[in-house]
């Protein structure tokens, strides 16, 4: 379905034209000021200005993703450049996202910069089918690998998922949506400022009866549904002009159906899977010499169970406990004008507990004691550089020690940007791939070399953005699961060379005030450097178009359009995925002073596609709703 790419040409026009919109781009600013700048965090640890940035970063602000009505948050992340995803059937699904080509296991997940990633999952990724948008009020993705500053597992990159901040004044954000499957979704949250006491709290309930994982049009006949409910909160307590305390607490409990192998083959089934996820952080800051040595010393914790259970054969067939205590402090002195100096300290301790079928349950528990640094020049006006270097103290493995370097130029106060970014990746062999059964004790970490360069310009005004960046990343020791003769048939070893590079291209356009478009285009080509072959579920091709406008009478249109090219399901490329087009549209129209009323189609044309062979993928569906925003 190679052809699906000889239409790019038309979305490309119709992305200039003044039809529907407000896809807020990554790069443009998010308010009505267009000599503004965006602000990110992630990059580099401490806020910093988009042009003075070296790394490839994505944000999608609040507007974005309420415009956008996305219920899961792989919606807003797959229109990412160099982000390509998988996904076991409909929403709650499991679901993989790769990042130019990376693992999904080689990607840091945070929600609130709490490391989201599954100790006890067979690679110690995270799964994004039960992840809700909900209350999640930005995004921020950094591209390349971050394991300086991230530590094990960014060889990919980040993804930090943000929650509503606490606010000033009373904030109130209320959202109730119902559609087709019997769908229906709750979303609350409530901020203010009491004081020296600044609060965030908020719930999400989500509930579908769900389409058929397994294909419906290789005979899947009954649904698989999912039920999740979440909540989140942050507490800021100011306890001097120059020390506050900060908590923060993410909390999910989720109930998928799912279908795979039983009795009778590959087929529909009568098996659940339950998930619980829990995310807490508290953390003390202090700011001294003025303000200008900073100090952040925190303990952050992660918990996730997940438990599966076939009601055909009442019998449990799985259960699985990972958990992550992390204590770390990070400093940030700032001992000139020119400098920013960026350390810290962390030890990271991994549990885990997996069983199959009321076995011997496999567990076991590992270190990792870190130290990092990364100096931010300015040393002229328009030229931001950095420099880090990480090393790693591992329970099994020994000590590693990598570097990481970026710069940004601009000759004319950030309307054109040259960046450019080196970075060294690891990741520590998970805890499943050291100590189940399949365990191998003597295990190297995954090791990656990866750098990216790219340009972008701003013109019209600050009203419109092209950018090009061109990427490569090297990896070696890649954990693969080598099969045997004899019992337990199998083991795991470093075993793999692979390779990627490719482009991305972007062109952001906001014409007027609420007419926002954004095109990207991303060519990877990720290859098993063993075989020749291409990394599997990696399509080489992808295209999206995110567009919005809201009128000056309240109404507002919107549509996605995303272009997925030919993919291989296996390793040996036996197997091929078809490339496959979905389109999105959407409205709303403001009733009153802060209140909305919205409604969108989902996969307009009725795409049938397949992300992962023998698993599909939603149809047609229509939803609408209301929401209230103070």
């Amino acid at each position: 379905m190679k052809t699906v790419f000889y239409t790019t040409a038309a979305v490309a026009a119709l992305a200039v034209c003044p039809t529907a919109a407000q896809a807020q781009s990554a790069d443009l600013p998010e308010d009505g000021d267009m000599t503004s700048e965006l602000i990110v965090v992630t990059a580099n640890r401490t806020e910093r200005a988009i042009s003075q940035v070296g790394e490839s970063v994505t944000v999608i602000a609040e507007d974005e993703i309420i415009s956008r009505q996305a219920t899961d948050a792989l919606d807003l992340l797959r229109t990412v450049p160099g982000i390509t995803f998988t996904r076991n059937g409909g929403i709650g699904t499991n679901a993989n996202l790769s990042i130019r080509g990376a693992d999904s296991d080689q990607t840091v997940v945070l929600i609130d910069g709490v490391k989201l990633n599954d100790p006890s999952s067979t690679g110690g990724g995270f799964n994004f089918g039960t992840l809700l948008t909900g209350n999640i009020a930005r995004v921020e993705v950094v591209r390349g690998s971050q394991s300086v500053l991230y530590g094990s597992q960014a060889i990919g990159g980040v993804v930090n998922l943000i929650t509503r901040e606490p606010s000033e004044d009373l904030g109130v954000f209320l959202s109730a949506e119902y559609g087709e499957r019997d769908s229906a979704e709750l979303v609350g949250n409530l901020s203010r400022s009491f004081g020296p006491v600044a609060a965030s709290v908020g719930a999400t309930y989500f509930r579908t009866d769900g389409i058929s994982a397994f294909s419906e049009g290789r005979g899947g006949e009954e649904r698989d549904g999912f039920e999740s409910l979440g909540v989140n909160g942050k507490l800021d307590v100011a306890l001097a002009d120059n020390i506050s305390i900060d908590l923060r607490a993410f909390y999910a409990d989720g109930k998928t159906d799912i279908d795979g192998f039983g009795a009778n083959g590959f087929g529909d089934t009568a098996e659940v899977s339950y998930r619980d996820d829990l995310v807490g952080y508290a953390g003390l800051n202090a700011d001294f010499l003025d303000g200008r040595l900073h100090n952040r010393i925190g303990f952050a914790y992660t918990n996730i169970d997940r438990r599966n259970f076939d009601f055909g054969s009442d019998s449990e067939t799985f259960d699985a406990h990972g958990e992550n205590r992390r204590y770390e402090y990070q400093g940030g002195f700032d001992f000139a004008e020119f400098a920013e100096l960026v350390f810290g300290a962390e030890r990271e301790e991994s549990e885990f507990r997996s069983s199959s079928y009321g076995a011997t349950p496999d567990e076991a528990e590992v270190w990792i004691n870190s130290v990092y640094g990364q100096l931010n020049l300015a040393p002229f006006a328009g030229l931001s550089l950095t420099g880090g270097v990480r090393y790693d103290d591992h329970e099994t493995y020994g000590d590693e020690t990598i570097f990481s370097a970026s710069g940004a130029y601009s000759p004319n106060n950030g309307a054109t940007v040259v960046r450019a970014s080196y970075g060294e990746g690891f990741k520590a062999p998970s805890l499943y791939q050291l100590y189940s059964v399949y365990g191998t004790a003597g295990l190297q970490p995954e090791e990656s070399e990866s750098w990216d360069a790219g340009i972008t310009h701003r013109f019209l005004d600050g009203r419109a953005q092209a950018g090009v960046t061109y990427f490569e990343r090297d990896s070696k020791n890649l954990i693969g699961f080598v099969s045997t003769d004899t019992d337990p048939y199998g083991y795991y070893d470093n075993t793999e060379l692979t390779s990627a590079h490719g482009w991305e291209f972007g062109v952001a356009l906001r014409p007027v005030d609420g007419f926002n478009v954004a095109l990207n285009y991303t060519t990877t080509e990720a290859i098993d450097e063993t075989t020749g072959n291409f990394l599997p579920r990696r399509a080489t091709d992808k295209t999206s178009l995110v567009v919005d406008y809201r009128l000056e009478s309240g109404i507002g249109l919107g549509a996605t359009v995303l272009m997925v090219g030919d993919s291989f399901d296996n390793a040996g490329n036996s197997r091929e995925l078809d490339g496959y087009v979905v389109t999105d549209l959407r409205t709303s129209y403001g009733i009153a002073d802060n209140l909305e009323i919205f409604g969108r189609v989902e996969n307009l044309f009725n795409a049938k596609y397949e992300t992962v062979y023998r698993y599909g993928q939603p149809g047609r569906a229509a939803f609408g709703g209301v929401r209230y925003r103070l």
